[in-house]
């Protein structure tokens, strides 16, 4: 079976066993002593054990590195290596004797052929290294394998077969669905008593895996008799085993059915030779296996008795969750659960063995706690989720809203004055698109509803409903209320909120003014300007027949602007439709790897000023209308410090961040101060 690469996340070393307590002094005068923790009271009172062991971390990089050893085996077996310096490392003549001593201490019937001699100096030629971290981690699991082996009696040289089938990967998953050090299919597994339910999946347990393989190998063999069939039936299975015999007449030797058998299959056990002859000869090779850096008679188990997370264990034991993880494979979700009627184990460097069981009360003790605190968090939750729903029940207004055709969600809450994150709430939308004639619900202040202007599309000469104390009754009132609103509304279109990166120079070229009538209008005596003031940029009046007062718009709040990570999101996803970079979107949201999980929010933009909503969506970037004459025109942006696509693209109207990629051929991670971009439109 060919197992799929993973690069495993986890991969250990082995560790830090002590509980040593550096004190830290204060040069400078006394310290405030800072308030301790629950977890730091817990360990303050372990009994400790002050043994070290040297931490390494250097496991995983011994199993990626060997995971590719099997790939292309089917290719090798069939072309003859004519590399010389490899020929002259290994004549035929030597090879043959080697594998005929082999054989005469072996149960497996070892011969030589033209593909075995292929596949054993392809891998010489191109492997050495990779077999070098390998045989590093088999002295880890060699001697679990050879246990289980031995007490079903079957040859200890099957502990090879693991190397060829997971690379010594207890998280292999092949592209069917094999699972584990020994590659077990989900029904096998079962067949073999290993459960597998949401938490557990023994296929990945080394000792559990070993056993169950072991019992599968005498099963066969009782059917068999032949230990090479044995192999071939482990991968293809017995059924392929059994048809290929009786193709080839009743023959019982794997070399004279081999050309019945499945193509796989036929490569399958040339290449469980090759390994065995590269591990039985790999000093005359020039093979040094890599330091083992842990060995499993380091090691022990202790039964849990509660539910408890890895993370809990990481941080009352001061040991990395990878090691956790590394040395119990077959716990799925990085918990270990509490089944009624069933003990589960962890295994533990043997030093924190000692701590762990010496300290077991304790450890129960704050796992509770941690328990407790996360269900009071949970009903706290709960009590203000009834508080907030009572509320909204007294003070809230019900209306709907039908969807006309080209409208979105993000114009639909502008215009009620809701969040998208509330529409979409209060209608069950998991998307960002919504279907035209759908009647939306929005709820609403009563107070708040009785201020929104609804204006009819289809008869501009309607009044205007407002709130007001008086009666506004006659036409001629209406007109009035009407003039007043467009001179408000044409004066507060002579002001400017400053954005990230602007100044007076691109602000003037933008309204087509200079700087001196800008710093006149505004009683500026420098150039400065700070961020979100708000600023007049035009001298225009509007003729009136009544006096007005115009009020400047209020500079409105700067906020950072969030997300909340979508199905088939990732960092680099989010980077280019927001304009930013992965580093900053790293360093804003504290995060240390490129993982996600879905429905996390992260900021994916700092200090912007945010008219509706602190949530950004996809929506809310859409491209807007613009003038034919704003789509001709084209203008400069001289980058400033501080500055991202996304706040760019916000000093533009209709300007999305993919159109200043497109324009400029960047992304988010070329952006430097001082570039110079295009503007179109």
């Amino acid at each position: 079976m060919k197992i799929k690469n993973i690069t495993l996340s986890f991969f250990l070393m082995f560790t830090i066993c002590g509980f040593s307590q550096n004190a830290v002094g204060n040069l400078e005068g006394e310290s405030v002593p800072k308030p301790i923790s629950y977890l730091d009271s817990i360990k303050n009172s372990f009994v400790s054990y002050n043994r070290t062991v040297k931490s390494d971390s250097l496991w995983m990089n011994q199993i990626g590195n060997s995971l590719d050893i099997y790939n292309n085996w089917a290719t090798e077996i069939n072309t003859v290596n004519v590399d010389k310096d490899i020929d002259k490392e290994l004549p035929t003549e030597l090879l043959k004797s080697r594998l005929a001593a082999m054989d005469a201490k072996s149960p497996f019937d070892i011969e030589y052929n033209q593909g075995l001699e292929n596949l054993i100096k392809s891998f010489l030629k191109n492997r050495k290294k990779a077999f070098a971290n390998q045989m590093a981690v088999a002295q880890y699991y060699f001697p679990i394998f050879e246990e289980a082996l031995a007490k079903q009696n079957v040859p200890l040289e099957i502990k090879y077969l693991a190397v060829v089938e997971s690379a010594l990967n207890p998280k292999a998953v092949s592209k069917v669905g094999a699972t584990g050090l020994w590659q077990f299919m989900y029904q096998t597994g079962k067949q073999y008593n290993l459960n597998i339910d949401s938490y557990i999946d023994e296929r990945s347990d080394p000792l559990k895996a070993s056993e169950a393989a072991a019992q599968y190998m005498t099963n066969m063999f009782a059917i068999f008799n032949d230990w090479n069939l044995v192999l071939a039936s482990y991968n293809s299975g017995p059924g392929n085993v059994t048809k290929a015999i009786r193709r080839s007449g009743g023959q019982q030797n794997f070399w004279n059915i081999k050309k019945n058998l499945p193509l796989e299959t036929q490569g399958y056990v040339p290449a469980f030779l090759a390994t065995m002859y590269i591990y039985e000869y790999h000093k005359e090779h020039g093979i040094n296996p890599k330091q083992a850096l842990v060995r499993h008679f380091e090691t022990d188990t202790v039964m849990v008795k509660k539910e408890m997370s890895f993370a809990q264990i990481s941080n009352l034991l001061d040991i990395p969750i990878e090691q956790l993880q590394a040395l119990n494979p077959s716990y799925k979700r990085n918990v270990i659960p509490s089944y009624e009627g069933k003990n589960h184990y962890l295994r533990l460097p043997s030093c924190k063995v000692a701590v762990f069981t010496s300290n077991e009360d304790k450890i129960y003790a704050y796992v509770q706690y941690e328990l407790d605190k996360k269900e009071k968090t949970n009903q706290n939750k709960k009590n203000a989720f009834i508080k907030d729903s009572t509320a909204l029940a007294s003070n809230s207004k019900v209306r709907y809203y039908k969807v006309k055709k080209g409208d979105n969600l993000s114009d639909i809450a502008s215009r009620n004055n809701v969040d998208i994150s509330d529409l979409k709430k209060w209608n069950r939308i998991n998307g960002n698109s919504v279907a035209a004639g759908k009647s939306l619900k929005i709820i609403s202040d009563k107070e708040t509803d009785t201020n929104i202007a609804l204006a009819s599309n289809q008869d501009k000469n309607k009044a205007i409903v407002v709130k007001d104390n008086t009666n506004v009754a006659t036409t001629e009132s209406k007109i009035s209320v009407e003039k007043k609103d467009s001179l408000i509304t044409a004066n507060a279109s002579n002001f400017y909120i400053v954005q990230k990166g602007d100044n007076l120079n691109t602000i003037a070229k933008k309204y087509n003014t200079t700087v001196a009538e800008i710093k006149e209008w505004n009683h500026l005596t420098s150039a400065s300007i700070k961020l979100g003031a708000s600023i007049q940029v035009s001298n225009v009046a509007v003729e009136t027949n009544e006096a007005v007062a115009v009020v400047a718009p209020v500079a409105p709040e700067l906020r950072d602007i969030r997300y909340e990570v979508q199905k088939g999101d990732n960092l680099g996803s989010i980077s280019k439709k927001f304009g930013t970079s992965i580093v900053e979107l790293k360093s804003w949201n504290n995060l240390h790897s490129n993982n996600l999980a879905l429905g996390n929010v992260l900021i994916v933009a700092k200090n912007e000023i945010a008219i509706n909503t602190n949530y950004a969506t996809v929506d809310s970037f859409k491209k807007k209308e613009t003038t034919t004459s704003s789509k001709n025109a084209e203008t400069n942006y001289l980058v400033q410090k501080g500055d991202s696509l996304f706040s760019i693209s916000k000093k533009y109207p209709g300007v999305t961040v993919s159109d200043l990629q497109k324009w400029n051929n960047i992304t988010a991670d070329d952006l430097k101060p001082g570039m110079g971009l295009k503007i179109k439109g």
